[in-house]
């Protein structure tokens, strides 16, 4: 087996990247790409790697999916109250990853986070279908449980207790986040591992500066 994934590999020939076909903003790029993502039809484009790590330094990382970009940055919902949760609280910076396959591009984002506005949040939460509404409040998310059929006692009185219920409150432990990006880069993959780097850095007078990277 060890060999087999060892000899696994894929040239990318689909596109390059160039420094004049990229626009100056780093958010209207992004938004290109990613409508070129739901173009092509692709499983879940705004599924996203969220990388956060505890205040000592140790990483971890799991698949969150977008659900809002703009000038402000990138948006993501979860309970505050989750493991990614409580490190983003004590320790506000992550990384972002997207990984559009059938493109051969990823995108990379890092910056500061911030927690969304209760008004944001809760509308948000009441846009969401009344099952995931109703499955924010079932999920002590993180947290150790004894077996599935605790979630689902809990979701089925949750079910009988809102039956005739049209508006949900939401959680107080549950919102969105907000990353506010300082660095953006966009990767195309190339021939012979030699794959296309542009990155945008923020500078101190709200600028993005443009550089190439060496793949």
């Amino acid at each position: 087996m060890d060999s087999s994934i060892a000899d696994l590999r894929q040239n990318y020939t689909l596109a390059g990247l160039a420094e004049a076909d990229v626009d100056a903003d780093p958010i209207k790029q992004f938004e290109v790409w990613f409508q070129q993502a739901l173009d092509a039809d692709l499983l879940e484009p705004n599924a996203m790697t969220l990388a956060t790590a505890t205040p000592d330094g140790k990483p971890t990382a799991r698949i969150v999916l977008l659900k809002e970009v703009s000038d402000r940055g990138f948006v993501f919902y979860t309970n505050y109250e989750s493991q990614k949760g409580q490190q983003l609280i004590a320790n506000p910076y992550a990384a972002l990853v997207f990984l559009w396959n059938k493109l051969e591009r990823q995108v990379r984002i890092e910056g500061r986070v911030e927690q969304l506005s209760l008004q944001e949040s809760t509308a948000y939460f009441h846009s969401r279908p009344k099952a995931s509404q109703l499955g924010a409040w079932t999920s002590d998310q993180s947290r150790v449980i004894a077996n599935r059929k605790i979630l689902k006692q809990k979701l089925a009185d949750l079910q009988t207790q809102y039956k005739d219920d049209v508006t949900i409150p939401r959680p107080e432990h549950w919102g969105g986040f907000r990353v506010i990006p300082n660095r953006i880069e966009f990767w195309q993959g190339r021939p012979s591992r030699l794959h296309d780097r542009l990155v945008y850095d923020l500078q101190d007078n709200g600028s993005w500066q443009l550089k190439r990277l060496s793949p």
